[in-house]
């Protein structure tokens, strides 16, 4: 698996640190009201499922599987977070939609006008769908390695194209503590 710009080292860093973004959502409790699964990380892993499920868009897989992952440093402003964490590493338009993930929920009418007739409000549609299905406290998901395995194996398709072993050489991590 090899993309332009990317060596060997810096994609096994990005999986490693998607990885790590996305299993620091496991024992994160959300609140029951909206969600009855309760953990985010199980949440993001039936999110992905449906999305595995719905579409052959590997951007959009990405986009399901990590919308969360802000989660884990602050949930009411995750979608920044997130989105912040994994500019540069992944693709412009899967950034765009993790960091816009909750605007169709919060600004239904506003964002619809906004983005009336664009591919972006498909996609945001798309993901609302799926992120509003993915909350059953009994769904059967794969595992979160299974998961990034299908995402990073269209690593050509999903990642930021440059060279990116300078960016983690200058980007702080947000979060400080391994469990």
């Amino acid at each position: 698996m090899s993309t332009p710009n990317v060596t060997a080292d810096s994609l096994t860093f990005v999986e490693k640190h998607l990885h790590f973004l996305l299993t620091s959502l496991d024992g994160v409790i959300q609140g029951a009201r909206h969600h009855p699964e309760k953990d985010a990380l199980y949440h993001s892993l039936q999110v992905f499922q449906l999305s595995y499920d719905s579409c052959d868009d590997p951007e959009l897989w990405a986009a399901a599987l990590l919308h969360d992952v802000g989660k884990a440093v602050n949930s009411a402003s995750h979608a920044t977070i997130g989105a912040d964490e994994l500019e540069g590493i992944l693709t412009p338009r899967i950034v765009w939609l993790i960091r816009h993930h909750l605007h169709l929920l919060a600004a239904p009418q506003r964002t619809r006008r906004w983005l009336h007739q664009t591919p972006q409000l498909k996609d945001l549609e798309l993901l609302r769908i799926w992120d509003t299905e993915g909350r059953s406290p009994h769904a059967t998901v794969m595992s979160a390695t299974e998961a990034l395995d299908i995402v990073m194996a269209h690593a050509p398709v999903i990642l930021y194209q440059q060279d990116m072993t300078a960016y983690y050489h200058n980007k702080p991590l947000l979060c400080h503590h391994v469990s």
